[in-house]
């Protein structure tokens, strides 16, 4: 069989680029009705979130797919787009695809070629293709002609059908072709909305940084309890934490941020407690809090990061104890997990580097812990404790909608100077993570731009690196992290701090 095929895209107006959305291999094997109040629920999750990129952007369920559409015909936003795909929890991958109608074979092999006449040079390939509907062809034939077609018409190493190095995946369903142009894996789980809502307990580390994030991905309404006790510098540190977990993987859904002063709890404890109880009532007095916080909100149950004899108050034993205080449900999700493992997927997720140095207060350090605590002797201890001061703290804590923690801080957002052009010698300060920047370099042609990850940044500051008689303009894609840290520069004494914020 001869090929004479030119590998140009045709310029119709029927050829388009779509992306084909895998649900989670979970929400496919749910009964009927659950499987579509799911499907429903991850599609106005998808529709909410890219409404703010595209408002023009479409989310279609077909039987056991999405499919996204986008009126983004050069391409400028696809990263955008893709980003929130593969961010969304109930996503297991992303197709994104050239999508025609079907023709001939030869289409077929007319636009396969345009996609993939250059990645083939010296490469193997195979061909695979998923087909559903009444068609002439079986998925074998078109596997084998577009194979033939692309050896013949590329510089190709050839056909691989077991360890290729590219493979081209089509399919054809009914009276569409969807040639898939790249493939990425999404985050899995099961969108939020469809489980019922946790109080997180977040100080800001590895540990409860991960956990949070993996009962988001779970699809678990996850709001975010803190216990302050390292003021307000620790506060921030925390809140940028969870601030990075909701925009990247839950802005679908809004939900709470809470802290808590823990400051007088702790002195109780230790004026009160022996020594080496301390940690264990320590942890009972923050799920009494936090129980009591999640039962304000409807909350059934709260979430830690706590894993197996990772310290001492995470023994089977203490961890025993400890729960007795709670009538919630306590959920670990790293329970069994190693260091390093919670560490790398911290690395995954984007919180790796900025848990690496938030600031660790704790004031109940024991010289010699228990690691086999005995409820009674707990008990007993606890007898001296004031209970009225652990009141007064869940008294005096503040709840807020994450997206108004901006406004929580001493001085109010008019206070900060925005800017959506920027002056003559001013700096502007990229903070975004550094894998955003790579991936979305910012370029402001004649202006002097700095990159400074919001981790870094009250240190530069801190240790008077930066010229006090220059402006500086922070930057961030939505802003959020750029106004907090703004605004608490401004309150430790650099007025000359304000925010970028291009329209």
């Amino acid at each position: 069989m001869i090929f004479n095929v030119v590998g140009k895209l045709p310029r119709d107006n029927f050829v388009r680029m779509k992306y084909l959305l895998k649900y989670s291999p979970e929400i496919t094997i749910k009964s009927r009705p659950v499987r579509v109040r799911f499907v429903k629920q991850l599609s106005k999750n998808l529709k909410n979130l890219l409404k703010k990129i595209d408002e023009h952007v479409s989310v279609t369920s077909k039987r056991d797919y999405l499919e996204v559409n986008s009126s983004d015909e050069a391409g400028e936003i696809s990263p955008l787009i893709e980003e929130v795909l593969m961010s969304t929890p109930g996503v297991a991958s992303i197709a994104s695809t050239l999508h025609v109608p079907l023709g001939s074979l030869e289409s077929i092999l007319t636009h396969a070629l345009a996609l993939f006449t250059e990645r083939l040079r010296g490469k193997t390939f195979a061909v695979r293709c998923k087909r559903a509907g009444k068609h002439s062809f079986t998925s074998v034939d078109v596997e084998r002609y577009i194979g033939q077609g692309l050896v013949q018409n590329t510089e190709s190493l050839g056909v691989n059908l077991s360890k290729p190095d590219i493979t081209v995946r089509l399919e054809i369903r009914e009276q569409d072709v969807f040639i898939v142009d790249e493939l990425k894996e999404g985050l899995g789980g099961f969108p939020l909305g469809t489980q019922d809502g946790v109080l997180s307990l977040i100080s800001g580390g590895f540990d409860s940084a991960v956990s949070s994030y993996l009962s988001i991905r779970r699809g678990l309404l996850t709001n975010y309890c803190f216990f302050n006790l390292g003021g307000h510098e620790h506060e921030i540190a925390v809140q940028e934490v969870a601030l990075y977990l909701w925009m990247r993987y839950g802005s679908s859904h809004r939900v709470k941020f809470i802290s808590v002063p823990f400051e007088a709890v702790v002195g109780e404890i230790i004026s009160k407690v022996d020594n080496s109880q301390m940690g264990v009532v320590l942890k009972r007095m923050m799920l009494r809090a936090a129980g009591k916080l999640a039962s304000d909100l409807h909350l059934d149950a709260l979430v830690t990061g706590e894993a197996v004899a990772q310290v001492s108050s995470q023994t089977l034993t203490n961890l025993a104890v400890i729960d007795g205080v709670s009538e919630k449900l306590v959920l670990r999700p790293l329970i069994m997990s190693e260091k390093q493992d919670i560490i790398d997927l911290a690395r995954k997720i984007g919180t790796e580097e900025f848990s690496a140095v938030i600031p660790e207060y704790c004031g109940v350090i024991s010289v010699k812990p228990t690691t086999k605590a005995r409820l009674h002797r707990i008990e007993s201890e606890e007898e001296r404790f004031d209970f009225s001061i652990l009141e007064t703290a869940i008294a005096e804590s503040k709840s807020l909608t994450i997206d108004k923690l901006l406004e929580s801080g001493k001085k109010s957002l008019t206070e900060i100077l925005e800017l959506e052009a920027v002056p003559q010698q001013a700096i502007v300060i990229d903070i975004r993570h550094p894998t955003e920047e790579e991936r979305y370099p910012l370029t402001i042609p004649g202006c002097e731009i700095q990159k400074i990850p919001f981790f870094k940044l009250n240190t530069m500051f801190e240790l008077n690196s930066i010229d006090k008689k220059t402006q500086y303009l922070l930057y961030c894609d939505k802003g959020m992290m750029s106004r907090l840290h703004a605004s608490y520069l401004v309150e430790k004494g650099f007025p000359m701090v304000g925010v970028y914020r291009p329209s």
